[in-house]
């Protein structure tokens, strides 16, 4: 019989504003509040998945940490866990590293993965017995089987080595069971993993894998999970861009279709240009699908991906319209900050924003995550700022602006979210979310 372990899974949720002016600014505009609350309420589907692939003679414990109290140290100490692996994004960092630190010192080895330690590795390395740098799914089976052995090593890497790379027909179905479904409004599932728009400025799935889609069959099996556990679930796709291949996503609307649920993606302005996939999306009761614009600046957007959204920048206004038809509601996402902005760029956004008939926004400012191309450029030119991992939260400035102080940009911001989220636009747009709404309801039964 093999020897029974234990291991903690730590997720650091939420991500709070650095700006003490805006965050305060922030506490009083309810759509901005809204949108965040649903970010820190999503459980961690990578550290779900890595409980998925963790063998059975490991006993396994999921916990989030948002604010937290030496009691909540305390707790997780009591376990006496021979393990503890963090997820971290960019903006929780630091506080990872202060926590890896306490708990190296009372002897229990400490693992660190996610986007910003698979960016820098070195520097996670500092603060952990072992980093997991890029998919994780083969690593940690390896990780944990070298644990075992007195073999840990301190790097884990699927980018340095391609074999160790994940095939989605691998999936196993993430442990929702080790959540408390009570303490959620939505669950998560991964149905791709990467994009191919190569954005200088993404930070997400595809800086660690290269795009793919995951099996119908094996989503199907993680929804059915789902629906065991939750009677009335709401999912929300953790992809960057769902529709990318309009075939593969016509079969995945037909199985979505079979499950009663409400659900939220992302994907990009392409699918305004497909009937059939924005007929059968209605079918499936999809809530809202969030859209990367990202600038009403066309300057700003030409060398953005190599062109591609550039190409379709005189249709920003025709595919929202053309999408909400369908009765699927819009959130628009536009980042504010770029080299070829200027004070005219606010002006021009509120007025597009004012204008359009989105039913939701999403305004965020521009942020040199780690090893992006963002951040080589901005690296090579001296407009880093120091010490900021915290402030990559993209509401906060993380560099030197082109046309703007640090300041400047953050006012300019603040008071562009003003507007934006003032009473009387996020009542239009809640009006507007609600007429889309029935349309899709005048469109299914038709």
């Amino acid at each position: 019989m093999k020897k029974e372990y234990k291991v903690i899974l730590i997720a650091m949720s939420g991500v709070r504003v650095f700006n003490e002016k805006l965050f305060k600014t922030g506490l009083t505009l309810p759509g901005f509040v809204d949108r965040s609350r649903v970010i820190a309420s999503l459980p961690s589907l990578g550290l779900l998945t890595l409980a998925a692939h963790t063998p059975e003679n490991w006993d396994v414990i999921y916990r989030e940490l948002d604010r937290y109290s030496d009691n909540d140290i305390e707790e997780i100490l009591s376990e006496e866990p021979d393990i503890i692996a963090f997820s971290a994004l960019t903006a929780r960092i630091n506080e990872t590293y202060e926590l890896a630190s306490r708990f190296r010192k009372q002897g229990i080895t400490v693992v660190i993965g996610g986007l910003h330690a698979s960016a820098l590795p070195d520097e996670a390395m500092v603060y952990s017995d072992a980093v997991v740098q890029g998919e994780c799914e083969r690593l940690w089976e390896v990780l944990l089987n070298d644990y075992e052995n007195k073999a840990l090593k301190s790097l884990y890497s699927s980018l340095n080595e391609p074999q160790m790379a994940f095939q989605l027909e691998d999936s196993k179905v993430p442990i929702y069971d080790l959540l408390d479904i009570s303490k959620y409004n939505r669950l998560t599932i991964q149905t791709t993993r990467g994009c191919p728009h190569d954005c200088h400025f993404c930070a997400a799935s595809r800086s660690i894998s290269d795009y793919k889609k995951k099996p119908i069959k094996l989503i199907k099996k993680e929804l059915d999970k789902i629906f065991e556990i939750w009677d009335d679930p709401f999912i929300e796709l953790a992809d960057d861009n769902t529709f990318v291949d309009k075939e593969w996503s016509k079969d995945l609307l037909r199985l979505f279709a079979n499950y009663k649920m409400k659900w939220f993606t992302e994907t990009d302005i392409s699918i305004a240009y497909d009937d059939e996939l924005l007929e059968l999306l209605a079918k499936t009761n999809c809530i809202q699908v969030l859209i990367g614009f990202e600038s009403i600046n066309f300057n700003s957007i030409k060398g953005l991906d190599g062109g591609w959204k550039s190409k379709q920048f005189k249709n920003y206004s025709k595919a929202i319209d053309k999408i909400q038809s369908y009765g699927i509601t819009v959130n628009g996402c536009f980042v504010l900050g770029f080299d070829s902005d200027t004070k005219e760029t606010f002006i021009e956004t509120e007025k597009f924003i004012k204008e359009s008939n989105l039913s939701d926004v999403q305004i965020t400012i521009l942020t040199a995550f780690p090893c992006t191309d963002l951040y080589q450029q901005l690296k090579n030119e001296g407009r880093l700022l120091t010490d900021y991992w915290d402030k990559c939260t993209l509401f906060d400035v993380t560099y030197q602006p082109k046309n703007f102080s640090v300041e400047e940009l953050e006012d300019e911001f603040q008071n562009l979210m003003t507007k934006v989220y003032s009473d009387d636009l996020v009542k239009k747009r809640k009006d507007i979310f609600k007429q889309t709404l029935l349309n899709r309801r005048k469109f299914v039964r038709s």
